[in-house]
Order: C-alpha cells, then structure tokens, then sequence
C-alpha cells in the first residue's frame, strides 16, 4: 500500500495550554470544518469527541492526551474562490490536557510532534501553565503559532496578551491578525498578511465567511500592525530586509515563506485570534498551521545513539531503516494494550517484527492502528512522520525505541517531573487484593508519573502521583474500569530532612556469640552538601585503617540509613559524608559488621547534626475578584503562605504566592 500523503504536506501538531483556554473546544471545530465529525461537540455538554473518557465527561476537564487525524486544503480560511486550492495536508492532532496535575500527557505529546498550538485567553492572557507548557515546548525546541481565543468575552484584550507573551515568556510573537471587533461585538478577524478582513456568518456555524475590505476606522490600526509584523520577519531575512529598506514593495508570498522560515527556526511565533465557541477564526488558524509549522521534512532529523553510545542520526525517510519511539500506552478493553508511537523514519508492516532497543527483546506487530480519540481505525502500514498505535507489543513502556533489527538505535526518551503527593490506598475486600495489584500495574505502565510502592513499615500500599486530581481520577478509574474497591487514606506529603551544621559520628557494631563473631566500626564527619548534590560520600581512610573491601558496605549502610531520617522518618538529602577513621577485626569483620557499623555512625552524627524538616513549596497564581480579595489572602496565610506579588488583571486581582503544599 504505497503513501497516501507526501511528508512535506504532514504536519504533527500538539494543542497546548492552561485550563479553560480552550483548547478542546478548538480542537472540536477543527474537527468539525475539516469534515472529520458532522456536529460541533461540546465540552460543557459533555459531547467532545476528544473528551472521550467518562471521568472527562462528568468533570469538563481533559485528562488524557488524544490523538486525531485530519485533512485541509491550504488556503481554505482565505475565502478566496477563486484562488486554487492548496495541497491537501494531513494534520496530525493531538488536544493535551490543562491541569499540572497532568503534565506528563503535554511532555510526551510535545516529545513527539513538530510543531505546537499555544491557546490563550483573550482575558487571562499568560497562565501559570501557559508557562510551564511554554517552557516544556522549548526543552524540545518545538516550533510554535499562538491562538488568542474567547475574543468574544466580556474584557478581551488582544495586544496585552501579545504583550504578556513578550515579558512573561520571553517569546518574539508577531501578530498576523488582529481581531475585528472584541467581546460582543467580535464580527471576525483582520489578516495582516493579505490586507483583507474575514467576516463570519453566525447562522452557519462559522462554516460560511466573507472576505470584504478592512473597514475605515480599522484600517490605521491594521496599517500599524502590518509594518511591525515586516519589520520582525524582515529582521529574520536578509533579502527581504534589504528590499523593505529600500522602499520595495513586500509581496504577501514572499511575507509568508520568510514567516514560515522565521517560525520554524524558532525566532517568531506568529499569533492569531478568534473564539473557537463562537466559531469565529478556526479556518483561518488552520491555514496558518499548514503555512508556518513544519512538516517532519522540515525539522532536524532526530539524533540517537547505538549500544555503545556513538550518536545515529534518522533522517525522515520512507527508504531509511525503521525507527520510532512510543510514546504513550493505553489500556483498551477491547483489544488489550495499545502502544502509542511517532515514525521518524522508515516504515512498518502490520504483522512483522520489531526490536525494542531500549530493552533489548524482539516482538511482533500485531495490528496497526489508525486512532481518532478512542475510535480506531485498521490499517495496513505506517511511514515515516506518521502517528500510530500498535496492539500486540506487551513489553515495552514510554519512552521506548522501536526500531529495525538490522539498523538498531536508541532514540532519547522523555524525561518526567517526580510525583508530589502520596496516598495509602488498600482493597475492600479480599477478592478485590489480587485485581488491584493487576490494576495498579497497568495503570503504572499507562502513567509515568503514577508511582506504586509497598511501606516496608507499615506494610501499606502507597501510590503517588502529580495532584490530588491526579490521585483522584486513578481511584475512579480503579472502580469503573477495573471494578475494584478500595478505601483511600489521607494524602501524605513527601516530605525531606537535611541536616544544617557539621557533626562526627562513631558507629561500632561488636557481636560475640561463640564461634565467629562479627566487628566493625567506622568513624564519619557529616556536612550539609552542595546545592544540587543530594549525597556525596568522600572515602578519607589512609594506611588501611579499613581495608577497601569494606569501604563500599560503610557506604550502603548510609545509604540506606538515609532513606529513613532521625527527626520525623522521612528521607534525607543534601548530604556529604568523610569517612576518615575506623577499625577492624582480622577475624570477625565482615560486610555487613560495617554496613550495620556505617548506619549506626551516620544516626550518631545526624542527631548532632540540628537535622530539619523540608517541605515542598509551590508557587501559586490565584485569580480572584476584588471583593474577595481579603478571604483569599487570609486563607492562604492560614496555610502557611508567603505572598510575593499582587496585581489587577481585567477587574480581578491576581495574587503570586508560595505555599508549602
């Protein structure tokens, strides 16, 4: 089956944004224009195709990250008949969730894609998570357009949010549009690029617009914005810099190349408006997509290494050896486990083998799948720059390299923030023991940043993630989709201690029992460590007061003493530990003497140490209106917080905080 669609008219896009900004809603309309789905769903209605799991539904909220794919002529939001059509693209979505709680999703979606839509709304401007998924895009140097939606709000403010863009990501936005008309009065938008203005019809559910002249009392204005928006890409491009000093005349086509390569290398991202629950603007953020975000051609070929970690490069072929990375699993009750995976270059066969590099073993293809949310769709080959999912590989995990038994590579894997909250979760009943810890399991392998553990104290369960939320949806989960019971306990803190001053320990372990006895003992000098360094073990033993063979289990028994502090039993780090004295026994030494003699020197010296308690503190944005303002200040004062910062955001007060969690 050859290539449906050429590589240069693919493109990999990820949505992305704080919560509320509209990003599924976005997602719906795309659908909805480029024919996917022949009704708008709703999120509020709980209709959206890719709110697609129950607990999404209920909440209004994105949990997991959906894959989707779609088809758009370039050129269709300009409305110009007789204009002929572009190429048709395949764009390649995937809607990702708002809330921190799930930030795994967003890292791995933009992991894999090549270019991104930033949401923002018209009235909050930049969010906190606007700029944590801002900062995740550039760990990836993904190539970005921003989409300046809910136009139609009561306070929506296009340039403050290009501003905010400016000082609180640091981002070089430059505005191709500006919106005609704000809040009720948004009619459509005004495209810089091609001098035109875009008129949207209500009664057709934006399908219909009319592409008229800019009107009078917007004109200066657009003339304002358009010599801006030359300049920025102008600076970009030397050709076009040396014509637009000179007075030439810049064509809207050559605008349009240097923008896309301006975007693409990063320096620019352009910015569009609109409101996608209006339907107003959705054609036209298309179009942009498909005009400035990369297809996989365009990106640089992505690096790997082999066994040995010589560096590989994959350039994005169909020719080249077969090489992808897997991105996500999911648990489908119909068809068991699905591996999520991008093609960077090569292609697969439905039914052939592949080897997972990443762990060394070889497993077969069972199906190839096509996923649109939670539907799918079989098919028989995927290429280079596709996004698939495979049924039938049981062993591998995010973050894993498929690739070619013959050409094998390891692509870079994603790397997760730790889980801050823990739980002590334990069954019902005693049937529900043995399927919650098949549950647990497969819900770990699903989520990197849901973590399981045994308390080797008290025996319980724990299971950690990113929020409370977080924590939250996996007990739903448990119940709905796995039918098990279990009785959740109060959130722990992962707390930490740290010691603040030197101390010296002396830890001797004797036992004389008849026959061999056991001996050891070891002397340490404990320190605060480095920042950054969570421990630091430096071996000061000269003329052999303790042979080598034991330097290694003092080592461990400190380790290990470390994971249960002095002061409350929580772990300790920023540790630097000299061992520069001890003793030995020609008989009766032995390793674990001095594993049990290091533990015992380091509770010694930690207890002289003053050791205290960290806790975690988060940074925290709360939007509030004015009235009540006074509540809000004095309960995050009750907890503990510090304020940093307040300030007047379109009628509300916005306070910057940090509040141990």
């Amino acid at each position: 089956m050859p290539r449906t669609h050429p590589l240069e008219d693919t493109r990999n896009i990820g949505i992305m944004a704080h919560i509320d900004a509209g990003k599924t809603t976005t997602t719906e309309r795309i659908l909805y224009y480029t024919g996917v789905n022949y009704k708008l769903g709703e999120v509020h209605e709980g209709t959206a195709t890719m709110d697609w799991m129950v607990q999404e539904q209920e909440r209004g909220i994105t949990i997991t990250s959906a894959a989707t794919t779609c088809f758009w002529n370039a050129g269709s939001g300009t409305g110009d008949p007789s204009a002929p059509p572009g190429p048709l693209t395949r764009i390649n979505i995937i809607d990702t969730p708002g809330h921190v709680d799930f930030t795994a999703e967003v890292e791995r979606s933009l992991r894999v894609l090549d270019g991104a839509i930033a949401v923002f709304d018209a009235v909050a401007g930049v969010e906190p998570q606007s700029e944590t998924v801002w900062r995740q895009a550039n760990r990836y140097g993904v190539p970005r357009i921003a989409f300046v939606n809910k136009m139609d709000r009561v306070g929506a403010n296009f340039p403050r949010c290009v501003e905010m863009m400016r000082t609180k990501l640091a981002a070089r936005p430059v505005a191709i549009q500006i919106p005609w008309g704000t809040e009720a009065e948004h009619r459509g938008v005004i495209d810089l690029v091609a001098m035109k203005a875009v008129d949207f019809k209500d009664e057709t559910l934006g399908s219909k617009f009319e592409v008229v002249e800019i009107p009078e009392d917007l004109r200066a204005d657009a003339e304002t914005y358009r010599e801006k928006l030359i300049e920025t890409v102008a600076e970009t491009d030397d050709a076009l810099l040396e014509k637009y000093l000179h007075g030439g005349k810049v064509e809207v086509n050559e605008i349009r190349a240097a923008l896309r390569r301006a975007t693409i290398a990063g320096h620019v991202q352009p910015v569009v408006c609109g409101s996608a629950f209006k339907n107003k603007g959705v054609q036209q953020l298309l179009d942009a997509v498909v005009d400035y975000l990369p297809s996989p051609l365009d990106v640089p070929p992505i690096k790997g290494h082999d066994e040995v970690g010589a560096e590989l490069v994959r350039e994005p072929s169909d020719s080249g050896p077969f090489s992808a990375l897997v991105f996500k699993i999911m648990t489908d009750p119909f068809v068991g486990q699905l591996a999520f995976f991008r093609v960077y270059s090569g292609h697969l066969d439905a039914g052939s083998s592949v080897f997972n590099s990443t762990r060394d073993k070889t497993e077969r293809i069972g199906r190839l799948l096509k996923m649109h949310a939670n539907k799918r769709e079989e098919i028989k080959k995927v290429w280079a720059g596709d996004i698939a999912a495979a049924v039938g590989l049981r062993h591998v995990s995010t973050g894993d390299t498929i690739c070619d038994e013959k050409a094998p590579v390891i692509l870079e894997a994603m790397n997760f923030p730790e889980p801050v909250i823990a739980v002590a979760i334990e069954p019902k009943t005693k049937a529900d023991q043995e399927k919650m810890g098949m549950a647990l399991g497969k819900l770990m392998q699903e989520d990197p940043t849901f973590k399981v553990h045994t308390d080797r104290e008290t025996g319980q369960t724990i299971i950690r993630g990113m929020g409370e939320l977080h924590l939250e949806i996996i007990t739903d989960r448990l119940v709905r989709e796995f039918n098990v019971g279990a009785n959740i306990g109060k959130p722990q803190v992962a707390y930490r201690e740290a010691i603040t001053r030197e101390a010296l320990g002396h830890g001797r372990f004797v036992r004389q029992t008849g026959g061999r006895g056991q001996y050891g003992e070891a002397k340490i000098r404990l320190k605060p460590a480095e920042p950054g360094h969570d421990f630091v073990f430096d071996n000061q033993i000269v003329g052999g007061a303790i042979p080598r063979e034991f330097i290694k289990p003092i080592e461990q028994g400190i380790k290990e003493a470390m994971e249960t502090g002095v002061l409350a039993g929580y772990p300790t780090t920023g540790i630097l530990v000299e061992l520069y004295d001890g003793s030995y026994h020609d008989v009766d030494s032995s390793e674990v003497a001095f594993k049990i003699a290091g533990s015992m020197a380091y509770q010694d010296a930690a207890k002289k140490a003053r050791p205290i308690l960290k806790e975690p503190i988060m940074d925290v944005e709360v939007v509030v209106p004015e009235e009540y303002m006074g509540d809000v200040m004095g309960d995050l004062s009750s907890r503990r917080g510090h304020i940093t910062h307040m300030d007047s955001r379109a009628g509300s007060q916005v306070i910057t905080a940090r509040v141990p969690l």
